[in-house]
């Protein structure tokens, strides 16, 4: 799969509710040029769950373009990719439903970030954070903000 292919699949899934391509699975390829394609697929404004788990094409340009167009969404799984803080405020402001999101070993994601997805979705009730460089102090503070947030470190 790359591409070509997962977006012309995911154009012709009218009816998509979760959207689950991770590298581990049927040897996706995906680039944030693919993301892009499929931001535009009339699905995309129904989905309630994403993973892009360990699809190292993906970035900001990509994720964002895609995040901006899920109003619906609530789990999120973008460990293993590349992206910065800039998608997790894309996260912020366009994903009032989310709930669940894995940022596993997502290293360029900071305490800026995870600040504005936890002040802006309000429902977030778990959070993955295994590998990101950010310190003690800032999973610390994220509790006080949101005390019923579980942090999976």
């Amino acid at each position: 799969m790359d591409d070509d292919s997962t977006s012309r699949l995911v154009s012709h899934a009218y009816n998509l509710r979760k959207l689950d391509i991770p590298r581990s699975r049927w040897s996706c390829q995906i680039t944030d040029a693919g993301l892009i394609r499929i931001s535009y697929a009339k699905c995309i404004n129904n989905l309630t769950s994403i993973s892009l788990w360990g699809l190292t094409g993906i970035t900001d340009e990509g994720a964002v373009k895609l995040i901006s167009r899920t109003k619906s969404l609530r789990h999120l799984n973008v460990g293993g990719t590349f992206i910065t803080d800039e998608s997790l405020f894309a996260i912020a402001r366009s994903c009032p439903k989310m709930e669940t999101i894995v940022l596993w070993s997502c290293r360029h994601v900071t305490e800026n970030g995870l600040i504005a997805l936890v002040d802006q979705c309000l429902k977030l009730k778990s959070m993955n954070v295994w590998g990101l460089r950010v310190p003690v102090d800032c999973l610390n503070n994220l509790l006080i903000m949101s005390p019923t947030l579980q942090i999976k470190i």
